[in-house]
């Protein structure tokens, strides 16, 4: 089995693989850059860009290969900013237990299993399940349009449909099918990969999931509250892994997170949660139109409104590596045409903390200002969530034209 080791917006290098794996992998699209090297024979030059995690390729006729791709900022800052956006009032730093595991998988493997664990002590959830079913005894309700569609006016067998009591449900699926992807992965250690085995026993009576179908959807309650942590983790899993199967057989295992959009969700979410409670509202991705006739459209990804419904502010998130000599111009063009669609005077994009400190930009003859604001991800939690609501002020302080 051959191991290439990637990191996150790293220059791309060169590594020897055979031609079908490499062939596979540039037609999986997973990585950023995948090519034949023109100067070097049975190599092939790989980058992987914004997204991050572990994929495992199995290719009839060739050698696997595990790519492993490491993320810039810490672990246990990884799942800082994951949590925060599936649950930014329920989610704080240390709850998700990650050892003492540096890399990705073995963190990741850890903290599910452990989670899940804690889900299971109590035993298993249960919950009412529609079942639908064709039998001789009638059983709940009559499905008529399907017993008059398959039947053809005979009386028996009945189309029923009833709602069973069982542990076979929404939230334990969704756990089996996660602990199952793990299991899948090399590079789980050992002693995590024996008590995910254990997790997966106990989940036995539960119907696994149909690879490639959705996952099915279950709502927070009170009854399922110790099993919310493990089932966003859960999530985080299975929501970042990586095709099937594609042409030719090949077979691919894993998960990869696109830190672009991670970063989107967690500065998004955080500006909501910081907003919360006041008298003005922030909408995600809310569509608009640039010109009159509303045909080009746009989706900042957050606009906040005042009181009165209309537009005191306007934010995109951008997770990028920037040039070297700043951020690109092309954000500035991008957010110039929301603030004037909207009718604002000022603009906020919010990057990565690299190169470049704050700016602002005032714009020639426009009167507008646009603002580039830098968030550290390599400080603490609180740190981190001090920043958002500081830039939240400053959001609700901005002035239309």
């Amino acid at each position: 089995m051959t191991v290439v080791q990637l990191a996150e917006h790293a220059p791309a290098v060169s590594v020897p693989l055979p031609d079908a794996a490499g062939r596979a992998l540039a037609a999986a699209r997973i990585l950023e850059t995948a090519a034949p090297d023109p100067y070097r024979t049975g190599h092939w030059t790989l980058r992987a860009g914004s997204k991050v995690g572990v994929v495992s390729l199995a290719v009839p006729g060739s050698d696997s290969v595990t790519v492993r791709i490491t993320p810039k900022v810490p672990i246990a800052r990884l799942f800082f900013l994951i949590g925060h956006s599936l649950d930014p009032r329920g989610w704080r730093e240390g709850q998700v237990e990650v050892g003492d595991h540096r890399e990705l998988l073995p963190a990741l493997a850890h903290a599910v299993e452990r989670q899940v664990d804690r889900a299971l002590r109590q035993g298993l959830l249960q919950g009412y399940r529609t079942v639908e079913d064709s039998t001789l005894v009638v059983r709940g309700r009559i499905r008529e349009a399907e017993q008059i569609r398959r039947r053809f006016g005979a009386a028996l067998p009945v189309e029923i449909a009833y709602d069973e009591f069982t542990n076979d449900i929404a939230e334990n699926r969704i756990l089996r099918a996660a602990v199952e992807c793990l299991l899948r992965l090399p590079g789980v250690p050992r002693d995590v990969r024996r008590r995910l085995l254990h997790q997966r026993v106990r989940l036995a009576d539960v119907s696994p999931l149909v690879r490639g179908q959705e996952l099915p959807v279950w709502q927070a309650t009170r009854l399922n509250a110790r099993y919310q942590q493990a089932l966003h983790l859960a999530r985080v899993v299975l929501d970042g892994s990586s095709p099937e199967h594609t042409a030719g057989g090949l077979r691919i295992d894993g998960f990869l997170f696109n830190m672009n959009r991670l970063f989107e969700d967690f500065v998004t979410v955080a500006l909501r949660e910081a907003f919360r409670g006041t008298d003005r509202a922030c909408r995600l991705q809310d569509p608009h139109h640039l010109d009159e006739a509303g045909g080009i459209r746009m989706k900042p990804d957050l606009v906040l409104y005042g009181p009165a419904g209309t537009p005191q502010a306007v934010a995109d998130a951008k997770y990028k590596a920037e040039k070297s000599g700043g951020y690109p111009d092309g954000d500035l063009y991008q957010m110039l045409a929301y603030c004037t669609a909207l009718g604002l005077r000022e603009g906020h994009l919010v990057y990565a903390k690299g190169n470049a400190p704050h700016a602002a930009h005032r714009v020639r003859h426009a009167g507008i200002v646009l603002h580039q604001h830098a968030l550290d991800l390599n400080q603490g939690p609180t740190g981190l969530l001090g920043e958002v609501r500081s830039l939240a002020g400053r959001m609700a302080l901005g002035t239309t034209v």
